[in-house]
């Protein structure tokens, strides 16, 4: 027999271990605390540093949302959503609700990481020849790239969705409030925004972004108070009902309508079958590291390691910086990558894409012999990576005419959990297509003109297709543990800029706020370089002495937000990138 104070007591046992089990359940990324951590934020500032969380984006007021929610027991995830609605708001000709994008999160909890693609998809309707006139003849940039042709069918907001619906911890409406008072009440117009108004008057002017950032003719300036009550509305909307109220209803319809108004032919069929993707993460060592990127439809994460694994070959490590040896081989090895990335690369669910041959170490050896020290290569014809895949090749791209850099925006989140998310979204060149959706207040992506205008390659238009991109958020690991976020805005230009900080902080052992700001160059084909200011005078001559040839000025080459984590203190370090009003804010644990 089991007296009653015996009974009691076991009872009591029961009913603590059911606790704890219940406690130990809760919540994907919470873990117990009987009493919930005081957190605060450090000052806003390029560079900060943290215990308990860390936001780097490329405005102040996204900063301070994300860190918000931060602050408020959110995780990285929700972070992350909040902060993307509130960049719609504060840099609207970068990144909004009309695009797409990558999110790499890593989940602390399962150690794994997630790679959400939304990605924007052609229509049905589109074809091969869609950016080619009556003659066969390739419409020009300017032209194609503000028509209802380029319009991609958006996937931003399914991937925030899906994000939450795997990760979340907040509601969606909630993470989406501070946006909408953003909106409502207005944000001030700062320099960079000051700049893309200015500079693409003519594409605003042409849709009902006129009266929004042309009031009376006239381009808001610099210290403007920007009120978006359309966009408000449209979040409303979404708060209300979810993904339908994007993808159907009211707001489908009037994005189709204006697309099909501008010369496109897209249809709601096309919102509402519209997929994300969750992509397998590109995993490539190096030198001890374990960089984890995007896979195609991006580029970016297979040539930036193309290029890094390159450069090993060619011994790069011995040159210093700000050297014209340096710069040299950051050129010639780029060439040999991008060449590749023009003939291989594309959507894989259209064909297939030689990973494994572009990266393989005999193929690496064989293209880093085409490298000469003294001089530069004035053809760098794409190799033949299918020899390493042991299939036949199938049907190769060619190097399309260039065009002005996407803008586009980056942005990295870590919480107390240990959750990170580094997120690239865009709408494409700065406002997109220029084309704002009528009463709603969002702009349009021009993300269809990332295809090949001239058919033929794995990165030729076809209906449900994804244009090959260059974004590539990436998570750096070291012995299993995350060390590193890194990615950058810039369209092309964004390999170059991740690989260039990747290189200078873990090869050359570089502070990581001087990795980020050290002068980038960029160059896709012989014999033009793009550079950064900063970059030495002398080794310009010395260049153009080995055949190369520079721009006539400088200008500035992505905008890599990033962050460090300290395995030894457990901290963050995140350092935002001085070419925009990029802001990094920590928080701290506070002693109760």
């Amino acid at each position: 027999m089991i007296s009653n104070g015996k009974k009691i007591g076991i009872a009591v046992i029961c009913l603590i271990l059911v606790s704890t089990i219940f406690f130990f359940a809760i919540g994907e990324s919470t873990p117990v605390q009987l009493k919930k951590p005081k957190l605060e934020l450090t000052a806003a500032s390029l560079e900060a540093k943290g215990d308990a969380g860390m936001v780097v984006t490329a405005h102040p007021l996204a900063s301070k949302v994300g860190a918000d929610i931060l602050k408020q027991g959110g995780n990285a995830i929700d972070a992350a959503i909040a902060t993307h609605f509130a960049l719609n708001v504060t840099e609207p000709m970068m990144s909004g609700i009309g695009g797409g994008g990558f999110m790499v999160i890593y989940h602390a909890k399962t150690k794994k990481v997630t790679i959400i693609n939304s990605r924007e998809r052609a229509p049905l309707s589109a074809h091969p020849n869609l950016f080619l006139d009556e003659n066969g003849k390739e419409i020009p940039f300017e032209i194609r790239s503000t028509n209802g042709k380029a319009v991609g069918v958006p996937g931003t907001v399914h991937g925030l969705y899906k994000a939450h619906q795997l990760f979340g911890t907040r509601s969606m409406s909630q993470l989406i409030q501070p946006a909408v008072d953003l909106a409502e009440k207005g944000i001030p117009v700062n320099r960079i925004l000051a700049r893309a108004i200015d500079n693409n008057r003519d594409k605003l002017s042409r849709s009902a972004a006129k009266e929004l950032f042309l009031p009376h003719g006239k381009p808001l300036k610099e210290g403007d108070r920007l009120v978006q009550k359309d966009l408000a509305k449209t979040f409303r909307i979404i708060q209300e009902k979810g993904i339908d109220g994007f993808y159907d209803g009211v707001v489908a319809k009037a994005l189709v309508d204006v697309v099909n108004q501008k010369g496109g032919k897209m249809t709601l069929e096309d919102l509402k079958r519209y997929q994300v993707t969750l992509d397998q993460p590109l995993e490539i060592d190096y030198r001890g590291y374990q960089i984890v990127t995007t896979p195609p439809p991006s580029s970016a994460g297979v040539i930036v390691a193309q290029i890094l694994k390159l450069l090993d070959a060619v011994q790069v490590q011995n040159q210093s910086v700000r050297t014209a040896d340096l710069y040299h081989l950051f050129v010639e090895v780029s060439h040999l990558a991008y060449a590749d990335r023009a003939a291989f690369l594309g959507d894989p669910e259209f064909g297939p894409i030689p990973l494994k041959g572009l990266l393989h170490p005999d193929y690496i050896q064989e293209r880093a012999k085409l490298v000469q020290s003294e001089r530069a290569n004035p053809a760098v014809p794409p190799g033949n990576p299918w020899k390493y895949e042991g299939r036949k090749p199938v049907k190769q791209g060619k190097m399309q005419k260039e065009y002005p850099p996407g803008q586009t925006t980056h942005y990295t989140i870590a919480d107390q959990w240990g959750n990170i998310v580094s997120y690239t979204t865009t709408i494409e060149q700065e406002f997109g297509t220029g084309i704002m959706v009528p009463g709603y207040g969002f702009f349009l992506n021009n993300e269809l003109t990332d295809f090949d205008a001239i058919p033929g390659g794995p990165n030729e238009v076809e209906p449900g297709k994804r244009p090959r991109s260059s974004m590539g958020p990436t998570i750096i690991f070291y012995k299993g543990k995350p060390i590193m976020t890194v990615g950058s805005p810039g369209g092309t230009t964004i390999i170059s800029s991740i690989f260039q900080v990747i290189y200078y902080r873990l090869v050359m052992g570089m502070e990581l706020k001087a990795a980020v700001e050290e002068p980038r160059i960029y160059s896709i084909q012989y014999p033009f370089i793009r550079w950064e200011k900063g970059v030495p005078s002398e080794a310009r001559e010395e260049l153009k002495r080995r055949g190369h040839q520079f721009e006539a000025v400088p200008r500035e080459i992505g905008n890599a937000n990033t962050m460090w984590i300290n395995l030894d203190t457990n901290e963050f370090h995140g350092v935002g990138d001085s070419s925009r009003e990029s802001t990094a804010i920590g928080l701290r644990f506070v002693d109760q």
